[in-house]
């Protein structure tokens, strides 16, 4: 099988010249110059465990392309980790840096006009990063998990780095002790990999085989496991027959396929991430999905099938050994749309075709679901007239609707500072402003940190909370509304509350709203003065200047 490839040029051209230079220096033989090129898009870094491995897995991968008659280049990008990277900028660097992947991979494989990529990937925001990346250079691509981390155990007791998050907030309280948190995080992960739980990475590694961008089977994996590897070895197979097929990304990241994934992760009681990520990527494939509008419209549709921490007791070991994503979508069935294309080149329903799933108890079936109620659910309101985001869980809450004043802050310190103080009483709405994507900039974990501080401090079903800002995937706890939009930074009626103004929540609604008069609002509104910018340098003021809203994915835009 040929067809002309676009990183082959004439031979004695200037650009056939000096490339077949370069590649000679560094042993690839002339012949070897005219085979396909397959980009490694390798997100490794030192500085956490997510990557550590990623080095490792470069040369299989690199023999795989080999043998199926391409040649590799391996290329480098950014490699956000929250729990490190977000020390710094308010955390803004978080979220900012899934956009700085995805230009990272621009630069490096439309630059070089490379024929294909396969992109390694591991934590949250690496995944849409490279995702985004795929759909906007729309060029055959697969996707391969990296696996999750081995969690451990502290005092007889189950530790993953979920309850080192939990514990450190918990701490800062003074309900745990120190010395107990010191040993949970020496003990809570025992090799390389993404968090364990049902958190943003697990979530969108099985996300990227929902919509059709990974290889059958392939969700969730152990790290290092010789299941990951396998992937690994069938992928750079399969590449390389995407290219002679000419099956590009947009091929696969059809409106169908959005839905897809939507209803799989619903069905897991995934990430909350997971919407404006998916979001990104569908604004990047040019396809015209409205994720948002998905997960408002099929929560009722989506039974949850699987409950893995923290929205259930299950461990992502046993979601691996029943079957992973590939299990959830068989029991999804015609809930699914089956004809979509797949990275296989052949429909979902090929793929799913002989398919059994290995133990019921951990991905039940639709007809006797963990949970009917959706632990996804967007609201709307006077408070998010775009939307704004509850993670419910799979647990029937004792609380579904919530009235109570409000108490305003824009940081995370100042926040936790008055929780600690006693100003934050029984019955309050907590309102965390200035964290959005353009406030933040970037989304900082902040709102994370406070959802864990008040359940520590024994208010989590006692207190309410709404923020523009975003939440960990690994938080399942309180009644939290988060990335409400339009965000305060850009006079989002979350700017316009404050303190003692009434706030109703009532999930049975699926309302958010200030009780307020439109008088009063508009009054508030004529007032108002944006907060001096943060970050007047450097990457997060290019990137507040230029991230769009959440609706569209919150991806980078011509400055306006």
């Amino acid at each position: 099988m040929t067809r002309k490839l676009r990183s082959n040029f004439p031979r004695g051209s200037y650009l056939w010249a000096v490339r077949n230079a370069q590649w000679q220096a560094l042993g690839i033989p002339e012949a070897d110059c005219e085979k396909p090129k397959i980009a490694i898009v390798n997100s490794s870094s030192g500085l956490a465990a997510c990557f550590a491995h990623l080095d490792g897995i470069v040369p299989v991968l690199k023999e795989a392309i080999r043998a199926a008659g391409a040649i590799a280049f391996e290329v480098r990008t950014a490699a956000p980790s929250d729990f490190v990277i977000g020390a710094g900028g308010r955390g803004g660097y978080i979220l900012s840096t899934r956009d700085l992947v995805t230009n990272d991979v621009e630069v490096a494989v439309e630059g070089a006009q490379l024929d294909g990529m396969v992109c390694l990937t591991s934590c949250d925001k690496t995944v849409p990063g490279q995702l985004m990346a795929a759909g906007r250079l729309n060029i055959p691509t697969l996707m391969v998990a990296c696996g999750y981390q081995p969690s451990g155990e502290y005092q007889g007791e189950h530790v993953d780095i979920e309850d080192v998050f939990v514990g450190a907030m918990h701490a800062q309280v003074g309900h745990l002790a120190m010395d107990k948190l010191i040993g949970m995080s020496r003990n809570a992960i025992r090799g390389p990999g993404v968090c364990s739980g049902m958190g943003t990475a697990n979530s969108m590694h099985i996300v990227c085989e929902a919509l059709g961008m990974a290889l059958p089977g392939s969700t969730p994996v152990a790290a290092n496991s010789e299941a990951m590897f396998e992937t690994v070895r069938r992928a750079g197979q399969r590449i390389v027959e995407m290219v002679w097929e000419d099956l590009k990304p947009r091929d696969i990241l059809q409106t169908a396929a959005f839905g897809n994934a939507v209803k799989t992760i619903l069905s897991v009681g995934g990430s909350v991430n997971t919407v404006k990520h998916l979001q990104a990527v569908a604004t990047e494939s040019g396809c015209g999905a409205d994720v948002y509008g998905m997960f408002e419209r099929f929560a009722d549709e989506v039974p949850v099938l699987a409950g893995v921490r923290p929205v259930g007791e299950h461990f992502i070991e046993a979601f691996e050994s029943a079957g992973g994503a590939r299990a959830v979508m068989k029991q999804l069935g015609d809930l699914l749309d089956t004809e979509v294309v797949t990275c296989t080149g052949r429909t979902l329903a090929q793929n799913l075709h002989g398919v059994e799933v290995a133990d019921e108890e951990v991905i039940r079936p639709r007809s006797r679901p963990v949970a009917n109620k959706p632990a996804i659910m967007m609201l709307r309101g006077n408070l998010a007239p775009e939307y704004g985001i509850v993670k419910t869980g799979v647990i029937e809450r004792k609380v579904r609707r919530f009235s109570g004043p409000a108490i305003c802050f824009s940081t995370s310190d100042a926040a936790i500072a008055a929780l600690k103080n006693g100003e934050i009483r029984p019955g309050h709405v907590v309102v965390m402003r200035g964290a959005g994507v353009c406030g933040g900039p970037g989304m900082g974990g902040g709102s994370s940190r406070m959802v864990f501080a008040i359940d520590g401090a024994g208010l989590g079903e006692q207190v309410a909370m709404l923020t523009d800002g975003h939440l960990s995937g690994l938080v399942c706890k309180g009644l939290v509304v988060a990335e409400v939009s339009p965000e305060g930074a850009v006079c989002g009626p979350l700017a316009l509350v404050e303190d003692g103004d009434t706030i109703s929540i009532d999930l049975d609604t699926r309302r958010c709203d200030l009780e307020v008069s439109p008088e009063e609002v508009a009054r508030r509104r004529a007032a108002w003065k944006p907060s001096p910018k943060q970050f007047d340098s450097g990457w997060l003021q290019i990137y507040r200047r230029n991230v769009g809203p959440l609706t569209e994915g919150a991806v980078l835009v011509t400055p306006r």
